[in-house]
């Protein structure tokens, strides 16, 4: 067995929404994958740009081809990346993008899959099932401050948008992206009048979500359920992001937009203890 090293950055995360009270927040960590996997059962040879590779552990996508370079974010297992740039890998290590970002994977943790059309998110599941699919169509896109619109079927290089400098002193181009309390609003459906993800629509800022509404509850951070919120604001710097799976108090799946230099991502994540659990009514 070949262990890649596992390394865990602090990112300084941007704040979002369209208040005014909401500015930039602390850092919260990133944390790398612990992958294992036996290398000759993966892919070694060159394929197509454009080709659909699918992870088998939960993998980290470096900035470079070599476990010296640092982590960019975490791909779960069952991911799928696509090859860019070059068909022959560097070594071992291919060039590809996941979710709007581009860096390297190891090939002994991927396998060769058929690409395809994306799909829209499934419907009739539960509600948490809904709003947990309507989180993953977003991923992709980029972070638009004070907006809140996505196209179901997933991100093109046509529609994902591009976020630059600091908001909210930040320009966006593209007609696509949220920040983190639209994001949010959209995969909760709040009010219900916001169900539609191409419709451009800001209700709440995390000042909203971290107060009490009719829409939300707070709840147990120790028994968070998938589509449940994390939310902070504390007058000054903000955000949410949506919970999927793990320790809510340690490391967990969550889904998010994270900032301006990541758009919308889907990442093994970590947040402080002033982060607050809630909950959509009706879930």
């Amino acid at each position: 067995m070949t262990r890649i090293s596992v390394m865990v950055g602090v990112l300084v995360l941007a704040g979002c929404s369209g208040a005014s009270s909401d500015a930039v927040l602390a850092s919260d960590v990133l944390h790398g994958a612990d992958d294992e996997a036996t290398l000759s059962d993966g892919l070694n040879t060159s394929v197509p740009v454009g080709s659909s590779l699918a992870t088998t552990a939960n993998l980290n996508l470096r900035t470079g081809p070599s476990t010296a370079n640092s982590i960019r974010l975490v791909i779960p297992k069952g991911g799928v990346v696509k090859t860019v740039n070059r068909t022959t890998p560097e070594g071992s290590w291919y060039n590809v993008s996941y979710s709007g970002t581009t860096g390297w994977v190891h090939g002994g943790y991927v396998t060769l899959v058929d690409s395809g059309p994306g799909t829209p998110p499934p419907a009739g599941g539960s509600a948490r099932q809904d709003a947990i699919a309507r989180a993953k169509s977003g991923v992709g896109f980029s972070y638009y401050w004070g907006h809140g619109s996505w196209i179901p079927n997933g991100a093109t290089s046509s529609s994902v948008g591009s976020c630059t400098g600091n908001c909210p002193s930040c320009s966006h181009s593209g007609r696509y992206g949220a920040d983190c309390s639209g994001f949010a609003a959209k995969v909760w459906q709040v009010p219900s009048s916001n169900a539609a993800l191409t419709v451009d629509s800001h209700p709440y800022s995390t000042v909203s979500f971290n107060g009490a509404n009719s829409q939300w509850r707070t709840v147990s951070r120790s028994s968070a359920q998938p589509a449940d919120a994390l939310v902070y604001n504390d007058g000054s710097a903000g955000h949410i992001a949506i919970y999927e799976s793990g320790d809510a108090w340690g490391s967990m799946w969550a889904y998010e937009a994270r900032g301006c230099a990541y758009g919308i991502v889907h990442n093994l994540r970590s947040f402080g203890s002033a982060f607050k659990a809630i909950a959509r009514t009706g879930y």
